[in-house]
């Protein structure tokens, strides 16, 4: 009987390898994603409201709303205290930090301040017009 009740307790979020193989504690996850999403809760939440960012993204099966809109979770990630953080949360995190860096590699050359290139990233926090790092 103690041995389901310890089954069922809040584990501590896992660290998961990296690409590299070498682990990805919490704090680097949580480090990496401040990185790479440097728009504010209400930056992006405004953002989310638009029409030019319901146009662009990459729209899965449905067809209707592209996933990086879909991951309106950016903003409550944005929110979340790091001890409030779940393991689901740090994937995320992983999720939307990956998207940013392999996006940021395939800028187009040019003005990018009307390209859905940049919306793509704005839908997933990263606006390439604010510079890296999100100020606090």
């Amino acid at each position: 009987m103690a041995e389901a009740a310890r089954s069922k307790a809040p584990k501590e979020p896992a660290a998961s390898r990296t690409a590299s193989g070498d682990r990805d504690a919490p704090a680097d996850t949580i480090a990496g994603f401040r990185e790479a999403v440097n728009m504010t809760s209400a930056q992006l939440s405004r953002w989310l409201e638009t029409a030019e960012s319901r146009e662009v993204g990459f729209k899965g099966g449905s067809g209707k709303e592209s996933v990086g809109h879909r991951s309106g979770r950016i903003v409550r990630l944005l929110a979340k205290s790091p001890d409030d953080l779940t393991a689901g949360d740090l994937a995320h995190m992983r999720k939307v930090t990956g998207y940013v860096h392999r996006h940021l590699a395939q800028q187009p050359s040019g003005d990018i301040r009307e390209t859905p290139w940049r919306y793509s990233l704005m839908n997933w926090g990263h606006d390439p017009l604010h510079g890296s790092g999100k100020k606090k």
